[in-house]
């Protein structure tokens, strides 16, 4: 599929600091993707480039083909922008906010009214529609963000730091909101909270001291960097040497490590089992115990997190 957004050795300095350094990558259309860095990555200089608020030192960004410094105005009409500080305006009411935000758009005034309600009825905000700004949660007030960032219904949708101070419920309710917006819009999300990837994103760019450092599907980062299996098991009726001798000879057991018994239970042991990245023992563990007649209470697999491919990969790049 055709790329949507293509930024080509994008590169931001700031007198001798370089804030983003030369990053390149792709966004399909209708994809949903997330810029994933720890504070001071990059990514809201990386966001304010894609949203023509400020040039590129060095490179280049096209959105539908359109380059953001020759072509501002125009990539400005297809994009949404919610930025990391909502831009609202307390002494407004919440209609009269996105009648002015439909006005900065340049949506006709034939158009408004329905414009405005589209945008209420997609982002949850009828009941709040004839409060002002300011007796707005601080939820509501992400919602009437995202409710300016899409009133003109652009292709893409660019997301900095959507979540910032919501509690767990309101942070639950946007990210279903993102997802929804996500099901028909481009969008770019950007964040440094990883349950946020994992929830709405369909693939990952993870930015470190400017530059991109890794990019794939959340499936794709797992794969990659998925380094030994770890098997954790619960097996009762076995003692501890022959457990111990058995799982070892298991083709492919690297490493086997057997506890002590149960506390409550003599007859029950812990145990864990390590393979290669590419060996999966959980059956043949099966077999052996059912061939040996003991009793398989657990087994759990540890697989490689986002989180753990992100601290893996700052660490290092910023080592």
């Amino acid at each position: 599929m055709e790329a949507f957004v293509e930024a080509e050795n994008l590169t931001r300095t700031y007198g001798a600091v370089r804030a983003v350094d030369r990053v390149s990558f792709q966004i399909r259309k209708g994809e949903v993707v997330g810029l994933l860095g720890p504070n001071g990555a990059g990514k809201t200089t990386t966001m304010k480039m894609l949203t023509c608020f400020m040039p590129p030192t060095e490179g280049r960004v096209r959105v539908a083909g359109l380059d953001v410094v020759e072509h501002s105005l125009e990539v400005r009409r297809r994009l949404g922008y919610l930025p990391e500080n909502v831009p609202l305006y307390d002494e407004m009411g919440v209609w009269e906010y996105l009648d002015f935000m439909a006005r900065v758009r340049g949506i006709e005034a034939s158009e408004r009214g329905r414009a405005i309600r589209r945008a209420v009825a997609r982002c949850g905000l009828g009941a709040m529609i004839g409060k002002p700004v300011s007796a707005l949660s601080k939820g509501y007030r992400q919602r009437l963000g995202l409710a300016q960032a899409v009133i003109h219904d652009p292709d893409l949708v660019i997301l900095d730091e959507p979540t910032t101070g919501l509690d767990p419920n309101q942070i639950v309710e946007i990210r279903q909101l993102i997802r929804q917006i996500g099901s028909e819009k481009t969008v770019l999300l950007s964040t440094h909270i990883l349950q946020e990837v994992e929830a709405v994103c369909d693939r990952v760019l993870i930015i470190n001291d400017g530059r991109i450092i890794a990019d794939g599907t959340p499936a794709q980062l797992h794969s990659e960097f998925q380094g030994a299996q770890e098997l954790s098991l619960l097996i009762g009726g076995a003692a501890h040497d022959d457990l111990s001798a058995a799982l070892g000879g298991i083709a492919g057991a690297e490493r086997v490590q057997v506890g002590e018994p149960d506390a409550r239970n003599s007859g029950v042991f812990a145990a864990s089992v390590t393979s290669g990245k590419d060996t999966d023992l959980r059956e043949a563990i099966f077999r052996l115990c059912v061939q040996r007649g003991w009793v398989l209470l657990e087994m759990h697999r540890r697989v490689v997190s986002l989180e753990d491919i992100f601290r893996k990969l700052t660490v290092r790049e910023g080592a």
